[in-house]
Order: structure tokens, then C-alpha cells, then sequence
């Protein structure tokens, strides 16, 4: 087993969209990336504590690859917004893959490259590509939500 770490935007939405891939053993939601131990959703919210929202995947390298969890990653958002998603606006629905090994990092500037000569975007990405740090659980309330709203979606 593997973990890959990725913020999108709303991480509901985020989650729901790696869930639905064979390989994908289990999906969290949480926070990644800034400099509060333990945040909870609303000190994320009110973006005084630099993290992300993102879904850490856990998969089975031998059913689905690093990269195809990275295209399902440029896939389910616009890569070119800068610390927003939609209406979702601030630092913690930045775009934003955090490696968990030397391959991973390789890879995911590999599919950076990729994706922003493929044409499919009128601007420029705007992703970042950073070391994992401490993941910190969200609350229990965010675990699988959409799962608890029959057919929910994110935007």
C-alpha cells in the first residue's frame, strides 16, 4: 500500500472523486501544508493557519498507478485558479500535490509538465508541488460526507 496527498478545493468533492477508482483502498480528508498542530475546520476556514484542505489516498500500486491518480487529480479540478476553487475562495482550496517520496515528486512535476503542454487550459497552472508534511484528520463529520447525501455533488 501506498499514500498520495492532493488538495483541490473543497476536499468533499476531492474525495469523492479518488473514492470511485479501482485500487483506491481508503480515502481521509484532512488538513496538509501550514503551521497549526491539530487545526480544526474552522481555524482552516479562516485561513490564518496555511493549510490545505486535502484528501490523502491510500492505494494499491499494483492496480492503479501514482499517475493515474495524478490525472484523476488535473481532472477533477481547474489546476489554473489561484487559491480558489469556484466560489470556494482562500489559501486552503489552493491546488496542491504533496510527494511522499523522491518518485512521487519526480512524477508529479513529469505530469505538471504534461498537463500544461496539453493545451486543455487557456491560463497557466498555478499548482503547487511540495513536500507531505503532518496530515491532520478533519473532523469526523467531513469523512466520506457526500457518501451521506444522496446525490450530493460538488461543484
Amino acid at each position: 500500500m501506498a499514500k498520495a496527498t492532493f488538495g483541490a478545493g473543497c476536499f468533499w468533492g476531492v474525495e469523492a472523486a479518488f473514492q470511485q477508482l479501482d485500487g483506491v483502498i481508503a480515502t481521509q480528508v484532512g488538513y496538509m501544508g501550514g503551521w497549526k498542530e491539530h487545526p480544526t475546520y474552522e481555524e482552516v476556514c479562516s485561513k490564518t493557519t496555511g493549510h490545505a484542505e486535502v484528501v490523502e489516498v491510500t492505494f494499491d500500486s499494483s492496480r492503479i498507478s501514482y499517475d493515474q491518480l495524478l490525472q484523476r487529480f488535473w481532472d477533477c479540478h481547474d489546476p489554473t485558479q489561484l487559491n480558489r476553487q469556484g466560489p470556494d475562495v482562500g489559501t486552503n482550496y489552493r491546488s496542491v500535490i504533496f510527494y511522499h517520496t523522491p518518485k512521487q515528486e519526480a512524477a508529479a512535476r513529469a505530469s505538471l509538465a504534461r498537463e500544461e503542454a496539453s493545451g486543455r487550459h487557456s491560463r497557466s497552472i498555478v499548482t503547487e508541488i511540495t513536500r507531505a508534511a503532518a496530515f491532520w484528520r478533519a473532523e469526523e463529520y467531513h469523512q466520506h460526507y457526500l457518501e451521506h447525501l444522496e446525490g450530493a455533488t460538488c461543484h
